[in-house]
């Protein structure tokens, strides 16, 4: 079985918790205030498909990179840098006074977004075990959980939609500042072995070609998988108050609390479910999570009362909830760790494109239809989900040890550390 991460220091685990919590609190405003951006520069639904897009674009550049240049940044500074970019952006979503401006400041929103996502996995893959994991992402959901209630408090008291994203801009800035204030500690503090290594400073790593790492079917089907999760997620949450409101009759703002309550069961999920995978392990509940979001789905997929529509939204949320965490946590053991933070960062940018362009199709879709196709799009990919994770279950692991490869020419040989085994979790 694999080595059991050290306990990490509080502070940075603080920080981890409240950069998730930052990372989810843009996506929880877009679904909410889109119906008055939309207003505002009289532009169709399907017009949120070019702030997805941007987004993504910036989100699978920055993630990507992140992924293959960790070792070289250290994972303090790009979290510092990559906050503060955050923070200009949704300053930029504040103040746009057009489409396109707005369309600029999502692709910055992106760059910065992809790099704490990647980086912060990446680290916690190898500090981590799968409580703190589960954690770590259930913070996320809080995160977009209370983007909505901003939201729908701003409009609600009469304010533009713009001061949503001031306030969250505000957040962001001073979390950025937190990140400075530490970068030190997040080098001292990394893992001496696993996806995070090489920001250790003396430590040493492995270095194999990247073609290796991108011949590995494992890593592939891992970014499939991802690029299909985040999609169901982010279509969930982005449509859902346009089908509470204009599908099912529900006010602005009790759909805004409903969509809340989608984000906030994600958050309970994975405070729940990160104990329930330490003790049945990761196979089990990934298979009967992925069960239950095909169960939610077609709960809205029913014509019927709101009520219908919300608890298949809740179900939704608490079943995917360790969907993300665990698949992260296990890709050294599928993949090896030597390829890991490359791995990562592939499926934290496939992640990215699914949730950009699958939500931007489901808009043109519902433009084009009805907004009571969603529960029906939902369904189907949840099931496609589950094919392709079973389908992935029955090929053989590919995280074999790494030999060692001389690193200099004065003889010295770099290794990963104590190489961490295969672990079967199905």
């Amino acid at each position: 079985m694999s080595t059991t991460p050290p306990r990490p220091r509080a502070a940075l685990l603080l920080l981890s918790y409240l950069a998730f919590v930052s990372l989810g609190l843009p996506d929880g405003l877009l679904g909410v205030a889109w119906p008055s951006i939309r207003g505002d520069f009289d532009v169709p639904t399907e017009a949120v498909g070019w702030v997805l897009t941007a987004g993504t674009v910036g989100y699978l550049t920055s993630s990507v990179l992140a992924g293959f240049t960790l070792a070289r940044v250290g994972v303090g500074a790009l979290l510092a840098g990559s906050t503060l970019l955050a923070s200009l952006a949704l300053t930029g979503f504040s103040v746009s006074p057009v489409l396109v401006v707005l369309v600029g400041c999502a692709l910055l929103l992106g760059l910065g977004s992809g790099a704490v996502d990647s980086g912060l996995n990446a680290y916690a893959a190898g500090a981590f075990g799968p409580r703190h994991m589960n954690w770590l992402h259930a913070f996320f959901g809080l995160g977009v959980a209370i983007g909505p209630l901003i939201m729908t408090a701003v409009l609600s008291a009469g304010l533009a939609w713009r001061w949503g994203y001031g306030i969250v801009a505000a957040a962001q800035l001073v979390l950025a500042a937190a990140f400075v204030l530490t970068v030190r500690a997040w080098r001292r503090d990394a893992p001496a072995a696993g996806p995070a290594a090489a920001d250790s400073g003396p430590a040493p790593t492995v270095q194999v070609p990247v073609r290796d790492t991108l011949r590995l079917p494992a890593v592939w089907s891992g970014t499939l998988a991802f690029a299909l999760y985040v999609a169901i997620e982010v279509s969930a949450g982005l449509w859902a108050f346009l089908l509470l409101t204009e599908g099912r009759g529900l006010s602005a703002a009790l759909a805004g609390g409903c969509v809340s309550a989608y984000w906030g069961s994600l958050f309970v999920g994975r405070v729940v479910q990160g104990l329930v995978a330490e003790r049945l392990g990761s196979g089990l509940v990934l298979r009967a999570s992925l069960a239950g979001m095909a169960v939610g789905a077609a709960l809205i997929a029913v014509p019927g009362p709101a009520v219908l529509a919300v608890l298949g939204l809740v179900v939704v949320g608490f079943a995917a909830a360790p969907v993300f965490p665990l698949l992260t946590l296990t890709t050294a053991d599928r993949v090896g760790a030597a390829h890991a933070d490359r791995a990562i960062g592939l499926q934290i940018g496939a992640s990215g494109v699914g949730a950009a362009l699958v939500p931007a199709g489901l808009g043109v879709l519902i433009g084009n239809t009805s907004v009571e196709v969603l529960g029906s799009a939902l369904l189907v990919l949840a099931l496609a989900l589950i094919v392709l994770y079973e389908w992935g279950a029955r090929r053989p692991a590919a995280g074999r040890p790494v030999p060692a490869v001389p690193a200099q020419p004065g003889g010295e040989t770099q290794t990963s550390g104590p190489v961490r085994p295969v672990v079967d979790g199905r």
